[in-house]
């Protein structure tokens, strides 16, 4: 729609003042321009964007700045600075692109910094810039948002206009940086201290959620995705999360419920979630010894400590079974090192032959009898901790099965019976005629009570896994649903067994006959229902041997196939019971009284005795179509064939109801027959061809979820061995077992299995980062490398041109049509031609106009926003709310360069500290022990090395737990600080997530050089160092010069500099900012700028001023020599900073990195 006049600026107006009579003191910026006040400005002021005809100076000036024409772009701003009426340095062309955009699409920088200086309008160049990938102009466009930006207001992309923004408002420089998985702008970003909150749940019930999905849902959904797909980039995971492996299965369930609850978005989150595990997977490719591989797949912060050389327990792994990560548990050097665990105990068994291997494992099954024996006896004996084996383990558990089915194949044949009958002499062969007589109610026979003693070993294995596992645990296993359908059968069929037994003693006690032949007893006799139970469980029994095969690597992968079409059979039946059904229904409506004239003739005798002998016909098919459970079981037997044209020649059936029964079964036929079988065929065939393709992955899965559940204690005797009590469990209910480790040995120990953690993750990570990294420097020429080149090209051509015409020379006159290529003379034409994108009106605006035109009632939607805070009604409901409020914190989405300078301050010198523990202490400058604690300076040098000692524990503590490898390892976007647990009670203690270090930190000066006179020294690779690496100091060449500028001053200031007022930015130019105030002192920023009036100072650098500015162009590093410097500002001087001037190279006291220059 379209805003009526003023009703925006009121809809804005009372946004605002919703937001400020609900503000708290303790509210962010964040929360106060938070879900209201964005609707209220961006929702409720949906407008077409505004074409404007550009003018002759501005089509010139955006042709020269996508030429790259420095010079003549510095002369048109120079002239045209005074005609605002004509020119307007934030025009645009017809894709929206301003010359800022242009040049960073362009990878110009030095056109970059010319318009910075004439302070064109950033809006979202910004993110832009990260879209591109240009790294250095992200930086630089950093530092002019920093110093341009006033607290309490938008950001710059924030303040763009809706209507013609490139980016959603959801996108934050953090979230697209994420989004590109560019690592090196991540850096930069999370060093800043800019973090990215975790989005709520996809059940938040909490007003900004409820008002956001009812106003646009679409958009709602679509900020979440933003969201995840930012929180799955492997840069951020690698660079914020502590336990990477952990953070990637969780992220991967998370993102699996998710396809699941939005299944409009289920490829969105299915891309996503393989990203994720592709990462986890990666971090293996980098292990390089059997060390690293154990140290990762065994750790387990919150349980029993693994140490090297003892049991593996393979936490981690299990875990990744959980939460279904089959890449990883199918990746190789996984599958080694659970080969080596599962054969442990067997030397040379996988090089044995065919014949030797089947050999040893009836071997073993052979004796399963014996080590379960010797194994209850005496557990530490030589037999009973060969038992303990994985493989032996899983092989004596087969065999126990084995016999037990064995069993069952026995009793199914009725063995007893055929040995007596064959072998027995005649006193035997009447006893078992007596037994066949008294089969009712009978006792069990001998093979039948091992098969009950077997039951009962069974279940009481199934109850031990229940409790141990728990439930939910219990029931993601389908296996274990297979296991309690069979134990549920074999119950009733002992149940049954006895009820018989019970009624024929009670016919007994009567004086009744209770044993006549079996056709004559009852439908429903106990005896009859337990025979169909035990039926039943026998087939159950022998199924499971099919999970047993999933070890061998021919079987394996058939047995998923099976599975994954069992599924599909399950969906077909669905549809196929519906028409069954429905046609069944029809059916017998039609044919049930015909039916009966049928079954009268059958039993024209007796009403229980049919008469098969003379109405054999009758007999047979009265029941096709008598009730609705009949005429379902026809229809579904007809599907194979078994129901033939003669069923529906009843007595009395008349010709029209015959002709319509037989198009009904033909119909029935065509659509379950030919439609849904072959439907049901394809489905099969397309579930087996998925699962072949990825067949080896699959079985590697399924094999080692089956290994894992050997590799844990318990459960080592076979049933039914486990019905009696063993050595170890008498020691531990008399009190004789081993004395646990006390709880001060147990931290110990895991602090000393999370320090071997974080160092072999750290190394993981750097590999894989450097992997990464060369990946991308592999790729071949690309379209941005030429048009760099081509840029590079023609930025020289005009510079020479413009120096050759200032020197009084003459120049050629350019062709215009070989200075751009094809693209450049398409944007040209564009620009020359007026090209605008829109509506042509006049032909289809009577099609597109409707006649359902009116206002939008804004007052009455903001209302039934605000409504939805009502208060509880005593119903224990979600406080949404105060769930979004801590899952959504979040600080600055930039951060700041002075947070910066603070962190690597301060963790350099805890860096030396813990390395020169030593005599280093004691000899270190006292001067720099203010920096750790400020208010050491009122003490003398010794009271300040004294008190470094005593906080040596504290100090190496914090080193410890906050810094790793140079960087924060603090889980900031990833922090458990951000996950509210619905279930954790009142009283628990939840530790908050720590607060960035303040800018206004007082940094001492102290033999620490200024921004103005030390440039920010980052390695070439944005790798963080690790701290054990030594590095041999490199020599520097005694006198270099170069004309690169760096962009970014990360040194601690030396002095406190004068605070930097700003103006804020207005819709139509953004305000440069003002002349520094040195009374009040403020946190450490970049150097005022110079106007572009003034002449430089002599070690100001070799930049040409501007004359004739209006406004002071923010100052860029200079790289000058090491000097003592002044700034000024309006005339008046400021403090000089002095900075220590060092060697030509070397390492430094301080951080251990290679210093080159006059660094």
């Amino acid at each position: 729609h379209v805003c009526p006049k003023g009703m925006c600026i009121i809809a804005i107006l009372v946004g605002t003042i919703t937001s400020c009579f609900n503000m708290k003191a303790g509210d962010s910026k964040e929360e106060l321009l938070g879900s209201v006040h964005n609707i209220a400005r961006q929702d409720y002021c949906t407008e077409a964007p505004t074409e404007v005809a550009l003018t002759r100076e501005e089509k010139r000036f955006l042709l020269v700045a996508e030429r790259g024409d420095v010079a003549t772009t510095k002369k048109m701003l120079d002239e045209l600075k005074e005609k605002p009426e004509v020119f307007n340095i934030n025009c645009v062309d017809p894709l929206n692109r301003s010359a800022l955009i242009a040049a960073i699409e362009n990878e110009n920088i030095e056109l970059i910094n010319l318009l910075l200086d004439y302070n064109i309008q950033v809006k979202d160049a910004l993110l832009h810039a990260i879209k591109e990938e240009y790294v250095e102009a992200v930086e630089i466009l950093l530092e002019w948002e920093e110093k341009i930006h006033v607290h309490g207001q938008p950001y710059s992309w924030e303040a763009v206009d809706r209507s013609s923004s490139t980016f959603t408002p959801d996108i934050t420089p953090l979230v697209l940086a994420a989004h590109m998985n560019n690592y090196e702008i991540l850096k930069i970003l999370l060093d800043r201290g800019a973090t990215l909150p975790m989005p709520h749940d996809v059940r938040c019930g909490c007003d900004e959620c409820v008002a956001s999905s009812e106003h646009d849902s679409l958009r709602h959904s679509q900020a979440r995705i933003n969201a995840y797909r930012a929180l799955s980039s492997p840069s951020l995971i690698a660079l914020s999360s502590r336990d990477p492996l952990l953070t990637a299965f969780e992220l991967s369930w998370e993102l699996r419920r998710l396809r699941t609850m939005e299944t409009e978005f289920r490829a969105d989150y299915n891309e996503m979630r393989g990203i994720v595990q592709q990462f986890a997977t990666s971090l293996l490719d980098q292990t390089r010894t059997s060390y690293e591989l154990e140290v990762l797949l065994n750790h387990n912060p919150g349980g029993d400590v693994w140490q090297p050389g003892e049991r593996q327990s393979l936490e981690r792994l299990k875990l990744g079974i959980k939460y279904k990560q089959k890449e990883f548990v199918a990746h190789p050097s996984v599958q080694q090192l659970l080969a080596a665990r599962w054969y442990e105990g067997l030397p040379g068994f996988r090089r044995k032959t065919m014949i030797a291997q089947m050999f040893e494992v009836g071997k073993m099954g052979a004796m399963f009898a014996m080590y379960s024996t010797m194994y209850m006896m005496a557990p530490e004996s030589e037999l009973g901790k060969f038992l303990k084996k994985p493989f032996v383990k899983f092989i004596c558990h087969s065999a126990s099965y084995g016999f037990f089915l064995m069993l069952l194949a026995l009793a199914s044949q009725r063995a007893e019976y055929l040995a007596i009958e064959l072998f027995g002499p005649d006193w035997m062969q009447e006893i078992l005629m007596e037994w066949k007589r008294k089969e009712r109610g009978s006792i069990p026979t001998l093979i039948e009570s091992g098969i009950i003693f077997y039951i009962i070993s069974l279940v009481w294995g199934e109850m031990r896994a229940l409790w141990s596992d728990g439930l939910l645990e219990y029931v993601t296993d389908l296996w274990n649903i297979v296991d309690f359908l069979n134990n549920i059968f074999y119950m009733l069929w002992i149940f049954l067994r006895f009820t018989a037994w019970f009624l024929v003693q009670k016919e007994l006690s009567l004086g009744m006959e209770p044993w006549y032949p079996k056709e004559k007893w009852h439908a429903f006799d106990p005896h009859l229902l337990s025979e169909g139970a035990f039926a039943a469980g026998m087939i159950f029994s022998f199924l499971k041997l099919v999970h047993i095969f999933s070890v061998n690597p021919h079987l394996g992968p058939l047995q998923i196939s099976l599975g994954r079409m069992i599924i599909d059979i399950i969906k077909f039946f669905f549809i196929y019971t519906l028409v069954l059904f429905a046609f069944g229904c029809g059916l017998n409506q039609l044919l049930w009284y015909y039916a009966d004239l049928e079954r009268a003739k059958c039993y024209h005798l007796r009403d229980d005795y049919p008469d098969f002998d003379g109405q054999d016909k009758a007999c047979s098919i009265w029941r096709r179509f008598s009730n609705l459970f009949e005429t379902s079981q026809s229809l579904f037997w007809a599907s194979f064939g078994l129901v033939d044209l003669t069923a529906f020649d009843l007595t009395g059936i008349k010709n029209f109801t015959r002709f319509w029964a037989l198009l009904l079964f033909g119909s029935y036929s065509v659509i379950n027959i030919i439609v849904l079988l072959n439907m049901l065929i394809a489905m099969m065939s397309n579930s087996y061809q998925i699962i072949s393709e990825r067949s080896d992955t699959e079985w590697k899965f399924a094999r080692s979820t089956l290994w894992i559940s050997y590799f844990e204690e318990g459960d080592t005797v076979p049933p039914p061995f486990n019905l009696f009590p063993t050595a170890k469990f008498m020691k531990r209910m008399l009190g004789m077992s081993k004395r646990e480790k006390s709880g001060s040995i147990i931290n110990k120990s895991r602090e000393k299995a999370q320090e071997r953690h974080d160092l072999v993750v750290r190394l993981l990570i750097r590999r894989y980062v450097v992997a990464e990294q060369r990946k991308r420097d592999q790729f071949g020429i690309t379209e941005d490398d030429v048009m760099e080149i081509r840029q590079d090209i023609s930025t020289v051509r005009f510079e020479l041109i413009d120096i050759l015409r200032n020197n009084g020379m003459k120049t050629p006159k350019l062709d215009q049509e070989n200075i751009t290529g094809k693209k450049g003379r398409v944007m040209e034409r564009r620009l020359l031609k007026d090209f605008q994108i829109g509506m042509v009106e006049g032909i289809v605006n009577d099609a597109l106009t409707s006649d359902k035109g009116g206002t939008k009632d804004v007052f009455s939607k903001i209302a039934k926003a605000i409504g939805r805070k009502a208060t509880g009604t005593g119903s224990k409901k979600k406080d949404w709310n105060a769930i979004a409020r801590q899952k959504s914190e979040r600080r600055d989405p930039i951060g700041s360069s002075s947070e910066a300078h603070i962190r690597r301050s301060r963790q350099s010198l805890r860096r030396h500290i813990i390395e020169n523990q030593g005599s280093a202490l004691t000899s270190m400058d006292p001067e720099k022990l203010i920096e750790y604690n400020p208010k050491l300076s009122e003490m003398p040098p010794s009271a300040r090395v004294a008190y470094a000692k005593f906080k040596m524990p504290k100090i190496k503590a914090d080193y410890d737990n906050k810094v790793v490898d140079g960087k924060s390892i603090q889980d900031d976007v990833f922090d458990n600080s951000t996950v509210v647990n619905e279930k954790t009670p009142q009283g628990s203690i939840i530790r908050p997530r720590p607060k960035p270090p303040s800018r206004t930190t007082s940094i001492s000066s102290a033999k620490i050089p200024g921004p103005e006179d030390l440039k920010d020294f980052r390695s070439r690779t944005p790798i963080p160092e690790d701290p054990n690496e030594r590095r041999t100091p490199t020599p520097e060449p005694a006198s270099v010069k170069t004309d690169a500028k760096p962009v970014t001053a990360v040194a601690a200031p030396a002095l406190k500099p004068p605070e930097t007022k700003v103006q804020p930015p207005t819709p139509t130019k953004i305000q440069a900012p003002a002349p520094p105030d040195t009374k009040a002192p403020a946190s450490p920023k970049p150097p005022s700028p110079t106007p572009p009036d003034q002449k430089p100072s002599p070690n100001a650098g070799d930049k040409p001023a501007t004359s004739g500015a209006k406004s002071p162009a923010p100052a860029k590093p200079q790289s000058s020599a090491p000097a003592d410097s002044k700034s000024t500002s309006k005339g008046k001087p400021v403090e000089e900073k002095s900075a220590r001037v060092t060697k030509p190279g070397g390492k430094s006291k301080v951080t251990g990195e290679v210093l080159t220059g006059w660094l």
